[in-house]
């Protein structure tokens, strides 16, 4: 099994660490049927509604 030769320095750990907060959050969609803010392809949860249906 492989080990590392050498310690990783501090700069290298931190910049993996940081790595997560470079990810953007999802974007929001108005709803069409109530125009409350939405994930994108998933149901509203105010509504309940998905591509014109309800399905909640």
């Amino acid at each position: 099994m492989g080990v590392p030769k050498r310690r990783q320095s501090h700069a290298r750990k931190n910049k993996r660490r940081s790595e997560w907060r470079k990810i953007d959050a999802p974007g929001l969609v108005e709803c069409p049927q109530c125009h409350a803010l939405k994930l994108p392809h998933r149901a509203c949860l105010a509504c309940g509604y998905y591509k014109g249906k309800s399905v909640m």
